[in-house]
Order: structure tokens, then sequence, then C-alpha cells
């Protein structure tokens, strides 16, 4: 591993093992990934935060993970000054002991790391399902794929055909919202739509800001770019562990 540039210390153990397995998942689709990370001290009386966004290969969306910071170390110094890079997620992840992680050196970043989601102006938006049914659209999703590729002519059963299959799928939006389905998949392989824990926000909310949508949960959010991206590469993953 390479030599830390920065240490992080987060809330509690609880928050490192969530980023952990977030960076478990996205490996899983990429074992190359890399993630950037942008964390900031405490103001104004609130503690910092640090963001970490991915985007796992299979469904052209922005993977996002935020854990709180803890505002001092042991030694009474803060516990993080203000950073924005991109890094191995391999090495972050090995990185994390307890609650505390050393954050790698940076390496260059793939072109979506130059494209972020905004910070602020984010407005909720109607129409958008409880989790117990985004997780049965997913289902639903995954079965009409797996049906239409099963009855395809063994000639036509080739990538091609597979990817307008899942493309025609995956691009349709959800209820009475313009989210596609691929975002509410890639939340649901990542982990992102199991049940709230005790005591934290539950259900699942969609927000719209500066051409994105963002499918937010108490996990973790799913940004995507309003305007579309192209090159979708959308065969279903499920099988794969969330």
């Amino acid at each position: 591993m390479t030599a830390p540039v920065q240490t992080l210390l987060l809330a509690d153990a609880r928050e490192a093992a969530d980023l952990a397995a977030f960076l478990g998942r996205l490996l899983r689709y990429d074992r190359a990934a890399a993630v950037r990370i942008q964390a900031g001290g405490a103001r104004g009386g609130q503690s910092g935060s640090l963001a970490v966004f991915g985007r796992p290969p299979s469904f052209e969306v922005l993977a996002i993970r935020t854990a709180r910071l803890a505002e001092r170390d042991d030694t009474g110094t803060a516990a993080a000054a203000a950073l924005d890079v991109t890094v191995s997620a391999g090495e972050l992840l090995e990185s994390i002991e307890g609650a505390e992680l050393a954050v790698p050196s940076a390496v260059t970043g793939p072109p979506w790391a130059g494209v972020l989601p905004p910070r602020g102006g984010w407005r909720e938006q109607p129409g958008l399902p409880v989790v117990p049914e985004l997780r049965a659209a997913v289902a639903a999703a995954v079965a009409e794929f797996r049906a239409r590729d099963e009855a395809l002519p063994p000639e036509q059963r080739v990538r091609a055909e597979r990817d307008r299959i899942g493309r025609e799928i995956w691009s349709r939006t959800l209820g009475g919202t313009t989210l596609p389905l691929r975002a509410v998949h890639a939340a649901q392989s990542l982990g992102f739509l199991r049940p709230a824990p005790p005591g934290s926000p539950g259900g699942a909310a969609l927000l719209a800001a500066g051409g994105w949508l963002r499918l937010r949960t108490p996990y973790g959010s799913i940004a995507v770019r309003t305007g579309g991206l192209g090159g979708l590469t959308v065969t279903p993953t499920t099988g794969r562990p969330a």
C-alpha cells in the first residue's frame, strides 16, 4: 500500500464498517475501482463529514456513501482538514481499522470523477414508491430480462441483443418519477435498500438539483444525470452479493 496522505477518524466503528461494506461491494464489480473522497472538518457547531463517490460499471450511475467524522481525536487535534482526492478503493478499504482510516496517495482519476453532483440545492420530488415496492420493481425487471433472454433464438443470444433488452428494461422510469430503473437496481445491488436501522430515518427519497436526480436512503445515495449517459451496459447483475 502507498503511504497515506492523511488519517481520518470517523464518529464510531459502525460508520467505518458501513463504509468498508460499501467499498467491498464496489470492488466486486471492479477490482481496480477508484473512488473520489471529500472530507471537511467541523464548522458551525456541526461535526465534519466524509463523502465517498464510486461508479459501479454495470449501472452508469454514481454511488455515494457518507459518514460522520469525529470532532476531535484523542489528542484534541481536529480529526480532519479539508480533503478532496481520488484514490484506489482497494487501498482505502485495506486502510480501515476500527474507526480510523488512512487516506492513500492519489491516483489518476477516471473521467467520471471530474463530474460530481452539486452539494446543495436539492429539492425533494414526488411520486417515489416505498422501499418494498422499489425492491419488487427490481425483482420484476430481473425476471423479465431472464425470460426474454431465454426466449431468444440461439443465433440472437449475443451480447449486443442482451444489451438492447437490458437498455430497454433498465431505462424505464419508475412510478410517477423520471428516475430510471437502473438507479434503483444499483441501489439494491449496493445494499442501499435494506430496512432502515432502528432510530434512523426510514424509507427513501428522490431529490433533484442541477440536472441530476438522487435516490437517497439511510445507507447511501445513487445519483444519475437526467441528461443521460451514453454507452450503457445494463445486463442484470443479480446474483452478485449485495
